[in-house]
């Protein structure tokens, strides 16, 4: 059974910066493309950023410049830094595959506010 778990939220101000990260125990995680999501009160969950088992990144135009998402194969984990965060970040943050494998985990709570 595979366990996703998110962490690494939190309260930050604007402009601040946060680290998530995904622990992916018990899946086939490195030859998979690996995604972070996120949902904030009141709308769909969307795709933020994407890697590549070969580490190609794509990112929502929203994020681009300010996020970056990385791999650690041999930690079964994916992470996802964000920088220079805004008030539209505020959001519960998932990771999953692009194909969504699995099952969500509980995500992580990213609240920016002043």
């Amino acid at each position: 059974q595979v366990q996703l778990v998110e962490s690494g939220g939190g309260l930050v101000q604007p402009g601040g910066s946060l680290r998530l990260s995904c622990a992916a125990s018990g899946s086939i995680f490195s030859g998979l493309t690996w995604a972070w999501y996120r949902q904030a009160p009141g709308k769909q969950r969307e795709l933020v950023a994407s890697i590549t088992r070969g580490g190609s990144t794509s990112y929502a135009d929203s994020v681009k410049g300010r996020f970056s998402i990385s791999r650690d194969n041999a930690k079964n984990t994916v992470y996802l830094q964000m920088n220079s965060l805004n008030l539209e970040d505020t959001a519960v943050y998932y990771c999953n595959t692009v194909s969504l494998r699995y099952g969500w985990g509980q995500g992580t709570q990213v609240t920016v506010s002043s």
